[in-house]
C-alpha cells in the first residue's frame, strides 16, 4: 500500500523520548575522524548510539575506529561511494532518529539534545545551521547557510516542486525520521557516490514536515577537498559537473513526487537561480564543452536576473550583488568573469574586496 505524505510520521507518534543514532561516514579522513567520534560520544542526550562507516580508507581511519572499542559500532566495507556508506550505515542503526554526520565536521555538545526538544510527530526532518570552521577547527566567521537566510521550514515538499530548492545546511546539518528513511532507502549507489545527501534532502520533505533550528548546533569544516570544492576559479568542466548534479537531484524529485502523484516542471532546477548561474558560467567559460546547446549569453542574464527577484530566498542586498555578478559574467569579457566566480564560488580563496577592485580596473 502507498504511503502518503506524513501518513507514516503519525501513525508512529510516541510520548516517551526517541533514540538517536549518529552514523558517522568516512573515507580517507582519519585526520579528522576522532574529533568527529568524540562529539557524537560526547553528546548530552543519553538515547544515543554512534554507527561509524568506513567506507575503503587506506589511510589510519581503521585505527582511529578500534581505538573506540565498544563505543562505536564499526561497519568496515569496501569502497562503494558515500551512498553505499549511508546505506550500510542505516541498516546497522536502530535509532528512531538518524543523523548523518560527515568525518570531516562534528557536533556541538548539546545538538541532539536540542533536535530532540522540536522533534514531533509528522516531522520528516530537523535541519539546523552549521558554522564554519577551517582544517584547524578554527571558525572562519561564516555560516551554512549564511546568517541572513532562514532555514526553510514546514511543507518544504512545495517548494521543491516550485523552484527546486529550499534553504538547507549540508549533510551534517540534518536529523531524519527513521520510519521516512525506511520509505526512501536503500539509495541508488552508483548514482550517488559522491553528493549523497542531495538524495536525501530531495526526498524525505515529501513524507513529512521540516522543522528547522536557526541556531548553529555543529560544525562545517572547510578545509579545500569538500565535495565540489574548488581551489582557485572554477573551470568549464567544474560547472559542468555541478549541472549534472543539479539534474541528479531534479531526478529524485520528478521520481517522489510522482509517487504521490504530483506534476513537476520540466528542467525545474536548471531553471533556478543555481541552475541559471551554473549554466552561465559553463557557457562562459567552456562554450565547446557547454552541455546545453540552445543556451544563450543574454537569454541566461535575463532569466537569472527575473529568477534572483523573483525566485530565491536572497534579500535585497543578496539579490543585488547576485544581479550585478550575472550581468558581469554574462557580458564582460571571460578574464573579469572569472573574478567574479572565484568571488562566488571559491571563497576559501577570495581576495579582499579593495583588491578584487583593483584586479578588475587594472583588467579593464
Amino acid at each position: 500500500m502507498e504511503t502518503r505524505r506524513g501518513e507514516a510520521l503519525t501513525n508512529s507518534s510516541s510520548t516517551k523520548l526517541p533514540s538517536v543514532s549518529v552514523v558517522i561516514n568516512n573515507y580517507n579522513y582519519g585526520r579528522f575522524l576522532g574529533e568527529a567520534v568524540d562529539s557524537a560520544l560526547g553528546q548530552t542526550y543519553p538515547y544515543l548510539e554512534v554507527v561509524v562507516v568506513d567506507d575503503g580508507s587506506t589511510d589510519d581511519s581503521r585505527e582511529v575506529i578500534a581505538s573506540y572499542g565498544d563505543q562505536v559500532i564499526p561497519v568496515l566495507k569496501d569502497n562503494g561511494g558515500q551512498g553505499s556508506a549511508f546505506n550500510a550505515g542505516f541498516s546497522a542503526s536502530s535509532g528512531e532518529v538518524v543523523i548523518f554526520l560527515d568525518s570531516d565536521d562534528y557536533l556541538f555538545p548539546r545538538a541532539v539534545e536540542r533536535v530532540v526538544t522540536v522533534w514531533e510527530p509528522g516531522v520528516a526532518k530537523v535541519q539546523y545551521r552549521l558554522q564554519k570552521v577551517d582544517a584547524l577547527g578554527n571558525p572562519t566567521g561564516d555560516f551554512d547557510p549564511p546568517l541572513n537566510m532562514p532555514l526553510s521550514s514546514g511543507e518544504v515538499w512545495r517548494l521543491l516542486l516550485q523552484r527546486g530548492a529550499y534553504v538547507r545546511p549540508p549533510t551534517s546539518g540534518y536529523a531524519f525520521s527513521r520510519v521516512v528513511l525506511e520509505l526512501v532507502f536503500p539509495m541508488p549507489e552508483a548514482e550517488w557516490r559522491h553528493g549523497a545527501d542531495g538524495y536525501l534532502v530531495n526526498s524525505v520533505p515529501f513524507y513529512g514536515r521540516v522543522s528547522s533550528i536557526e541556531k548553529a548546533l555543529g560544525a562545517y569544516r572547510v578545509h579545500g577537498s569538500n565535495s565540489f570544492a574548488y581551489e582557485g576559479v572554477p573551470n568549464g568542466e567544474w560547472f559542468v559537473k555541478l549541472l549534472q548534479r543539479y539534474s541528479k537531484h531534479q531526478k529524485v524529485i520528478a521520481d517522489q513526487a510522482n509517487r504521490l502523484g504530483y506534476s513537476v516542471p520540466t528542467d525545474l532546477l536548471l531553471e533556478g537561480y543555481g541552475g541559471l548561474a551554473s549554466r552561465l558560467s559553463s557557457l562562459r567559460l567552456d562554450p565547446q564543452k557547454h552541455p546545453i546547446p540552445s543556451d544563450r549569453r543574454l537569454g541566461l542574464v535575463y532569466r537569472g536576473l527575473i529568477a534572483t527577484w523573483w525566485h530565491s530566498e536572497f534579500d535585497r542586498g543578496k539579490r543585488l550583488i547576485h544581479s550585478a555578478l550575472f550581468i558581469w559574467v554574462g557580458l564582460l569579457p571571460v578574464p573579469l568573469a572569472r573574478r567574479a566566480l572565484a568571488w562566488l564560488y571559491a571563497p576559501h580563496s577570495r581576495p579582499k574586496a579593495l583588491e578584487l577592485i583593483r584586479g578588475m580596473i587594472r583588467d579593464l
